[in-house]
């Protein structure tokens, strides 16, 4: 399957980033890869993407980013990883706010690319939770506090693309979805439901969750 479509993959310098971005890549799909460093979007750049520097949890960076870029397909904010342990007690303050950035980084992200996702004629936004949200333990609270966080923003952004259709009298072409990893994130699954992203229609697709795996 051809996608020829432009992806941009928000804070995309992690092991699962370039895999999806490869997968992309591979599937004909123009990638734009973000990070904070040029040194670690060296791999993405190797694997043919184009590299901008920016921060993902920034809405000034991300509004600059949607600015220069213009038509975009697809956002994919990637911004992650996991603390947690000590069961309740041990949700300390310093790991709520290590978690945070990923929560703003999908704020920031559907935001800054919102007209340009809704002006496509196939415009996908997509997330990364867990299914962590589902049975929250106490020793991992902060973070299924914050993938919850997520899960509804995005199931709000897709809320959002169904109204401006049904507002303008217009097919839904956008569409919010919500992948969730079990345990921890595996970057072939991943790869696999990012390029799968237009094998349905956004009004069977939006406000959908898809499980990893």
């Amino acid at each position: 399957m051809s996608i020829n479509r432009t992806v941009v993959l928000a804070g995309a310098t992690s092991e699962a980033g370039l895999a999806a971005a490869t997968a992309l890549i591979d599937s004909g799909a123009r990638v734009i890869a973000t990070g904070r460093s040029e040194e670690r979007l060296a791999a993405l750049r190797d694997a043919g993407a184009q590299t901008e520097i920016a921060d993902a949890t920034s809405l000034a960076d991300m509004q600059a980013l949607a600015e220069r870029l213009g038509e975009v397909d697809a956002v994919i904010p990637l911004v992650g990883g996991w603390r947690g342990g000590g069961g309740l007690a041990g949700q300390t303050d310093e790991d709520f706010e290590a978690l945070l950035p990923a929560l703003q980084a999908v704020r920031a992200t559907s935001r800054s690319f919102d007209a340009a996702i809704r002006a496509s004629d196939a415009g996908r936004f997509a997330i990364v939770s867990s299914t962590v949200v589902t049975r929250p333990l106490a020793g991992g609270a902060n973070y299924a506090a914050m993938k919850a966080a997520s899960e509804a923003w995005t199931r709000a952004v897709a809320q959002g693309y169904a109204k401006a259709a049904r507002d303008a009298s217009a097919e839904l072409r956008a569409a919010a979805v919500i992948l969730r990893a079990q345990g921890g994130l595996q970057a072939d699954a991943l790869s696999r439901a990012v390029v799968a992203l237009w094998d349905q229609d956004a009004v069977a697709l939006n406000d959908t969750v898809i499980t990893l795996g």
